[in-house]
């Protein structure tokens, strides 16, 4: 493993921006004592940025646990716009990508790994269920089903890597006015095994950034205090 910036000391808290050995970068904190146990994030489709540095630091911090976040587009710059990385999902492969979470899942250095995602990253946590290297996963509005000009050879369906892997284990934190999450889907993830929490009308990207105009406080409050305990188990 290759560190791509100076270690950064925050009281007694190791601040990090590495690069896992795949080349993609990572942002990794350790808490000043030993960890409850290791935590992986998955971002959005906006990419590893200040919201999700600011993340990991406070979970460090509040969930005493050791965290480390993936950036989901390695190796490239992209536009501010929407349009631009919606373009770039189809380009994703679920192979690579999943190794970069065991990746940073091995730099956390803990015998217990967790993985919790957002949105893009919340897909990729239903993806995760097939491997056994996460104890508990932690979805929030993932895609259940791969939006249609997301699809490509190298992104395979949510629901059948949930099939096809250990779906018990899956916590999905949705919104009923969610176009990603739509009623008959989340039927389908409690019927693969899948625990789900539903928040009534809450939309897309209800919980991880109080700049969004979908931004919940009190259910934000309540689905990161469900996925904490679950993530835990």
């Amino acid at each position: 493993m290759r560190l791509t910036a100076t270690l950064t000391a925050v009281g007694k808290t190791c601040v990090m921006r590495i690069t896992l050995p795949s080349g993609t970068a990572a942002e990794i904190v350790s808490p000043p004592t030993t960890p409850t146990m290791g935590l992986v994030i998955a971002p959005d489709i906006w990419s590893l940025r200040p919201l999700y540095d600011e993340m990991v630091a406070r979970l460090v911090r509040e969930w005493g646990m050791a965290v480390c976040a993936v950036e989901p587009f390695p190796g490239r710059t992209l536009a501010a716009e929407i349009e631009p990385r919606f373009a770039a999902v189809p380009t994703l492969d679920d192979a690579s990508h999943l190794r970069d979470l065991h990746e940073a899942a091995d730099a956390l250095g803990t015998a217990r790994v967790g993985l919790m995602g957002f949105c893009l990253g919340g897909m990729y946590c239903f993806k995760s269920a097939i491997s056994p290297r996460f104890a508990r996963i932690a979805s929030f509005y993932g895609m259940i089903r791969i939006p249609e000009k997301w699809r490509s050879a190298t992104q395979g369906e949510p629901l059948e890597y949930l099939r096809r892997g250990d779906a018990a284990k899956v916590l999905a934190l949705i919104g009923t006015a969610d176009p990603y999450t739509p009623a008959a889907d989340v039927d389908e993830l409690r019927t693969v095994g899948c625990s789900v929490v539903a928040y009534e009308a809450a939309e897309h990207a209800f919980a991880h950034d109080a700049t969004r105009p979908s931004y919940r406080e009190a259910d934000a409050r309540d689905a990161f205090a469900r996925a904490h305990a679950w993530l835990l188990g």
